[in-house]
């Protein structure tokens, strides 16, 4: 029996001990302030050709050369540059919801990181993600082929054929549009859709002899997140056969970012410096982020210079407590990439 109450007490001051190491938050809500990263939004064209059934014959009979194996390729077509918050875990915080302070309402995103305070955050950014248009069918010869030419003995006598037929295709069109056809249509309408079905038909036709060449854009994105001034430090490769490739790749050619830290903090008549003395806490810290320039270069080439603002090239103050007293009503907003206070609303309460 005195074995059993010593293990029930041993068991108990256990689980009392290991409740105590956890951070309570009795008359607060904890919550952290971003780290600001950089991502980079690359649109890129894949353009893919498929040689033709006949462009061994394209130019014996069209006199023009074409492709005989496929082949793939890639281009970069434009770079921008936005940013994001991510949840900087050295800067936890807790803002005090008691009865000395007028903080009623405190949102966060999923990730903990302060949004705004007595206020809705900021609506979420515009989705400006690339979205491909629909493709056109893609028109497939053999519906156009006559019976001639898929009775032909060899592709070569196919290829002649089909030639002849794109030939009898355009004359047919420049007798059209000269007025001098047999059968000339009766109205506009009439003979835009002649002209339709013989620019369809020849297009069909062409495709056999030049191969296909489809065009993809696509959009791929690079996080970067500084924490220091960098160098020309390799940020992607990028190959004209393969696309994006990983930075060890040596297949592609290497883009490098250099971080230059401008020491550009704007102040903040809200904050009273993270040195001075705390009156009246309210828990109600903001970042003040610092500017920096981004060059993004193509191996020497200067590619681009961008600006922006980076919580962690600035400091971390706290707000006036006074703000946030019983007598103030205070809403305040924070940017979620970089953390700083995009508004500000103050009031005295009636």
């Amino acid at each position: 029996m005195k074995k059993n109450i010593l293990l029930a007490v041993l068991l108990c001051c256990t689980f009392l001990s290991a409740y105590a190491d956890k951070p309570q938050n009795i008359n607060g809500t904890s919550y952290f302030l971003p780290k600001t990263g950089l991502k980079f939004t690359i649109l890129t064209e894949k353009t893919t050709y498929t040689p033709g059934e006949f462009s061994q014959y394209a130019e014996r009979y069209l006199k023009q050369p074409a492709g005989n194996q496929p082949e793939t390729t890639y281009r970069i077509l434009g770079i921008r540059l936005s940013t994001y918050g991510i949840a900087d875990t050295s800067k936890l915080f807790t803002a005090s919801i008691d009865s000395k302070h007028s903080i009623m309402s405190i949102y966060k995103d999923d990730n903990g990181v302060l949004l705004a305070v007595n206020d809705r955050p900021n609506p979420p950014a515009p989705d400006n993600s690339f979205k491909p248009a629909p493709k056109p069918a893609r028109l497939n010869p053999n519906d156009f082929l006559s019976q001639d030419i898929l009775s032909a003995g060899s592709k070569a006598k196919m290829a002649e054929l089909a030639a002849d037929e794109i030939y009898d295709i355009r004359d047919s069109r420049t007798q059209l549009t000269r007025g001098q056809a047999d059968n000339m249509p009766t109205d506009g309408q009439q003979m835009r859709i002649m002209l339709n079905s013989l620019n369809t038909q020849e297009a069909a036709l062409m495709q056999m002899f030049n191969g296909i060449t489809e065009k993809d854009t696509l959009e791929v994105s690079v996080d970067f997140t500084p924490d220091k001034e960098v160098e020309r430090e390799i940020l992607f490769r990028f190959s004209k056969h393969f696309g994006m490739v990983d930075t060890d790749d040596l297949s592609g050619v290497p883009y490098y970012i250099s971080i230059v830290n401008q020491h550009n903090v704007p102040a903040n008549s809200t904050t009273i410096g993270k040195d001075e003395k705390i009156k009246n806490d309210a828990g109600i810290w903001v970042n003040l982020p610092g500017k920096i320039s981004v060059k993004l270069y193509q191996g020497e080439k200067l590619l681009d210079n961008y600006e922006t603002y980076v919580a962690q090239f600035g400091r971390t103050e706290p707000m006036m407590g006074e703000l946030f007293s019983k007598k103030m009503e205070t809403k305040v907003r924070l940017n979620p990439a970089t953390g700083n206070a995009d508004s500000i609303n103050t009031e005295l309460k009636r």
